[in-house]
């Protein structure tokens, strides 16, 4: 079997920031670093018009004009195209002083939308090959005022192929929220680093092909942004390592504690995942009920009897990570086993579902607690956050970053935020962000089998907040290999794992630039 491209392209290193970030970068950049605004705008421009030129080599182009540097950027798009003999015209929604320092002296025809009327505005969109949205920046905060929003229509209206200069108008680079009028982009030119509304609902959806570009931005420390994205060079790097002299018991010793009965299958994925992502020996205790459907499904796991507490206790001392929760229930008898689970050991311990939801009662000391003892993965979806945090589940989608954050540090623990996208969020690092993920993996069984992932490589060395981003990656490319689309099923992820974990490279993009930092498709 051909494996489909790798994808997204990105280097090992790709920031992802919020509006108030990239200003602050910007600034530093230009204040204390002494890089020349025009330098930045000019390579901003200039980078666009390369990518431009590459997706859409032919006919006019109309940039859309707004204030600010946005506009610049648009201008100096513009100016480079038409030196390059593309016929380009100018719409400006602003503002702007005239006549335009960053245009050199080109003449490129430009007007304005208070001249064009709403006639105009259609007939000449709908002239173009390409249109350009420089209107709004990341700055931008609300709703578009009128003018801008009028603007924003008609661009969406012309139905033409739009690119837009760094975020698309009216997305909010911080939340992705748009709160009014929003360019739909088919191609989002992000200058420097994605933003964060670029890679968040309903912002993700608006960005279309997200490019980021380098513009001669000095590096940024870690310190500097709330995310990083979760490349393919970036997972590779991260990937635990296995010596040639070795054995099962040194690879990874995993204890999985899943499935009420009736709840078999929960307990087989999770198994399957650990196996698949690498562990070297797994033990699984599950109800009597459910051991034959076990030991049927995955004869190389070793079952458990959670009524043996002996064989169990001496289990999870020697494991190197254990995972709970998948299909346990929440009675009073798993909740007993869930504090056997605990009380034993100090491996690291990856806690999702039916756990989640016994410790949410004792919200959110419960779970610093555990925390306070061994190394902890939590791995809710966001009813199971609201519940966690006691906050509405509102609040959980329109922040995932900021939500994840703050949960890290309430509950003192590493936190994968399932989701579109799902996070991983430590205490004091950047929240990472995966860039597999898609809606072909909402199906039931998918949580099970990304547990038993992480689990997999929390035991081969991995840390907590390494191994879920790492465990997000793999299971979305998986996904994507497998090729099923919305009949994706968690046995195709479990199938496809092997070659997802034994992918190199940076990843494939038709962009042969040196400049771009990541190309990630559109959102499926």
């Amino acid at each position: 079997m051909i494996l489909p491209p790798l994808r997204p392209f990105g280097r090992s290193r790709v920031p992802v920031c919020t509006g108030e970030e990239a200003a602050r970068f910007d600034a530093m950049a230009i204040d204390e670093l002494g890089v020349p605004q025009p330098v930045l705008m000019e390579n901003a421009g200039r980078s666009a018009a390369q990518v431009l030129q590459r997706l859409f080599p032919g006919g006019s182009v109309v940039a859309v004009v707004g204030a600010g540097n946005n506009g610049g950027d648009a201008l100096v798009l513009l100016r480079t195209l038409a030196a390059w003999g593309r016929d380009v015209r100018a719409v400006i929604v602003a503002d702007r002083s005239t006549p335009e320092s960053v245009l050199h002296a080109w003449d490129v025809p430009s007007t304005t939308d208070e001249a064009l009327g709403e006639a105009g505005w259609r007939g000449l969109l709908a002239g173009a090959a390409v249109v350009v949205d420089g209107i709004l920046g990341t700055g931008a905060r609300g709703a578009p005022r009128e003018r801008q929003a009028v603007a924003i229509r008609c661009i969406n209206e012309s139905k033409r192929p739009v690119m837009a200069m760094d975020i698309p108008s009216g997305v909010d680079a911080t939340t992705g929220a748009t709160p009014g009028e929003a360019v739909h982009a088919d191609v989002t030119v992000s200058f420097g680093f994605p933003k964060v509304g670029t890679l968040l609902h309903p912002g993700r959806a608006h960005s279309g092909r997200l490019v980021a570009v380098e513009i001669a931005f000095p590096p940024m420390d870690e310190g500097g942004f709330s995310g990083m994205a979760v490349t393919p060079a970036w997972a590779q790097a991260r990937l635990p390592g296995r010596g040639l002299d070795t054995h099962k018991n040194a690879v990874g010793r995993v204890v999985v504690v899943a499935g009420r009965p009736g709840m078999a299958g929960a307990a087989v994925l999770a198994t399957r995942g650990a196996l698949r992502a690498g562990a070297g020996l797994v033990q699984v205790c599950s109800p009597s009920e459910n051991r034959g459907v076990l030991q049927g499904a995955v004869p190389e796991a070793i079952y458990l009897d959670p009524g043996d507490g002996a064989a169990l206790e001496d289990a999870l001392a020697q494991a190197a990570a254990v995972a709970v929760g998948p299909g346990l229930g929440t009675d009073q008898g798993a909740e007993a086993l869930l504090t056997r689970v605990l009380d034993v050991g100090a491996a690291p311990l990856v806690a999702d579902a039916d756990a989640l939801n016994l410790l949410a009662q004792g919200r959110p000391s419960a779970v610093s607690a555990v925390a306070s003892r061994r190394p902890l993965l939590v791995t809710p979806h966001p009813g199971e956050m609201s519940r966690l945090l006691a906050v509405g589940a509102e609040q959980v989608a329109g922040d995932r970053l900021g939500v994840a954050r703050a949960a890290a540090e309430a509950l003192a623990c590493t936190v994968l935020l399932k989701g579109a996208p799902s996070v991983v969020a430590g205490r004091g690092d950047p929240v990472l962000i995966d860039l597999q993920g898609s809606s072909d993996l909402a199906v039931a069984g998918m949580g099970d089998v990304l547990t038993g992932v992480c689990v997999g490589l929390l035991a081969q060395g991995a840390s907590t907040r390494h191994a879920g981003a790492l465990a997000l990656y793999l299971s979305g490319r998986a996904a994507v290999i497998a090729g099923r689309g919305r009949s994706l099923t968690p046995p195709d992820v479990l199938r496809w794992l092997p070659e997802a974990l034994a992918e190199r490279g940076e990843g494939a993009s038709d962009l042969a630039f040196p400049f771009v930092a990541l190309d990630l498709d559109r959102a499926r």
